[in-house]
C-alpha cells in the first residue's frame, strides 16, 4: 500500500510537472509571439515616421531671381492696369510699347548676367497731363511680382 501510494505520489508529481512544463512552454511562446508583434509595430512606426518631412521655414529677405516670363507678363500687366493701350510687344527684345492720354509708355525687360531680370518703365510726351502715371505703373508691376 504504501509503494502504490508512493507510485500515485510520483505519478501526481509528473503530471504536474508536466503541466508545468507546458504552460511553461506555453507562457513562453506567447511571450515570444508578444515580442514578435511589438517589434513588428515597431518598425512599422519607424517606417511611417521615416516619411514625415519638416519644411524650413524661408528667411525674410530672401528671394529667388524673377524669370523673364514673370516679369514680361508683369510689366505688361501692371500697363494694362493702369489703361496704357499697349501699341507694340516685341518680347524676343523684351520691349513693350504703349500710350495713354498723349503719355508714351515703354517698358524694357532685361536678363542680367547673374540671372537676374531688371524691369525699367520710361514715359515720353505730355507727362504733365498725368504725372504719378509712372509711379502708378511701377507700384502695379510690384504688385504682379508679389512684393
Amino acid at each position: 500500500m504504501v509503494s502504490e501510494l508512493r507510485l500515485r505520489g510520483m505519478r501526481a508529481a509528473q503530471a504536474a510537472a508536466g503541466r508545468n512544463r507546458e504552460a511553461a512552454v506555453a507562457s513562453l511562446g506567447s511571450a515570444a509571439v508578444k515580442r514578435a508583434i511589438l517589434g513588428v509595430g515597431l518598425a512599422a512606426g519607424a517606417a511611417l515616421l521615416g516619411g514625415c518631412v519638416v519644411y524650413e521655414p524661408v528667411p525674410a529677405g530672401y528671394s529667388q531671381p524673377a524669370s523673364f516670363d514673370r516679369s514680361w507678363n508683369a510689366a505688361v500687366g501692371a500697363m494694362r492696369e493702369q489703361g496704357v493701350t499697349i501699341t507694340q510687344e516685341d518680347r524676343g527684345a523684351g520691349i513693350v510699347r504703349g500710350t495713354r492720354g498723349g503719355i508714351n509708355v515703354t517698358g524694357s525687360v532685361r536678363p542680367q548676367a547673374d540671372g537676374s531680370v531688371r524691369v525699367q518703365f520710361d514715359t515720353t510726351g505730355a507727362t504733365g497731363a498725368d504725372p504719378t502715371l509712372i509711379d502708378r505703373i511701377t507700384r502695379s508691376y510690384q504688385a504682379f511680382m508679389g512684393r
